[in-house]
């Protein structure tokens, strides 16, 4: 029986995580799975690090692919992450729920806390299309990761606001820390990253690694990472 290694950024961890323990069971077969921000992630993958199944933002595994660094036909979608709010736990928690609502919330927060992955770029650049850039310039924080965005939300004044995407702030919360979801971005200023799963060209164990991407992707697994807030 092989042994695989599957590199993931963070917002997927708890649905490959749980799928993972099926697939161990059902094939005999033993899977490490390890968590980056996608920049890691794509970063080691391009460097050759082995690695059996990669589980990427689709931009990401749009430069592994030309590259070379996937094996073709194997890339299928996992599932789509949307972006959240989170404040401290116990703080009063603003008005999201219109684009007018939440630019009026980020210009009364004091803190505007984002990663430096998709989440961060996209929020810095939906408060230029918003047209409060300037206004704001000063309140951004850009953290390595999400984990570390929500850590500081936790332990900053009641009016800093954490950015992150929705199963990261769930799983964070879940697990303790004092942060709460004010709400998902709403509708028209909402951003999708949809993630994809793929054997990558490094791999030592090409058939049980595509078996494993197979199991990732298939019909069976939405309703576990739907359970995750990967929809």
């Amino acid at each position: 029986m092989a042994t695989l290694k599957i590199l993931g950024a963070g917002p997927v961890k708890r649905g490959v995580s749980r799928l993972v323990a099926e697939f161990e069971k059902s094939s005999g077969h033993s899977v490490s799975v390890e968590f980056a921000g996608a920049p890691g992630v794509r970063g080691r993958v391009l460097a050759g690090e082995v690695v059996d199944v990669a589980v990427v933002p689709q931009a990401a595994m749009d430069d592994f692919a030309q590259q070379g660094k996937v094996v073709a036909g194997t890339r299928a979608l996992v599932g789509r992450s949307r972006m959240g709010i989170a404040a401290k736990k116990g703080a009063p928690l603003p008005d999201i729920s219109t684009a007018d609502a939440f630019k009026q919330a980020v210009l009364n927060a004091d803190a505007i806390v984002c990663n430096v992955a998709s989440s961060g770029v996209y929020m810095v650049k939906l408060l230029e299309k918003l047209g409060i850039a300037e206004a704001t310039k000063d309140k951004i924080l850009k953290l390595p990761d999400t984990v570390k965005v929500m850590e500081y939300v936790a332990g900053a004044p009641a009016r800093a606001l954490g950015v992150g995407q929705l199963a990261e702030i769930s799983e964070l919360a879940d697990k303790g820390l004092a942060i709460a979801l004010v709400a998902p971005l709403p509708g028209v200023i909402q951003n999708v990253t949809a993630y994809d799963a793929a054997v990558t060209t490094a791999s030592r164990e090409q058939d049980a690694a595509c078996a494993l991407a197979r199991f990732l992707t298939a019909a069976e697994a939405k309703p576990v990472f739907a359970a995750t807030g990967i929809d």
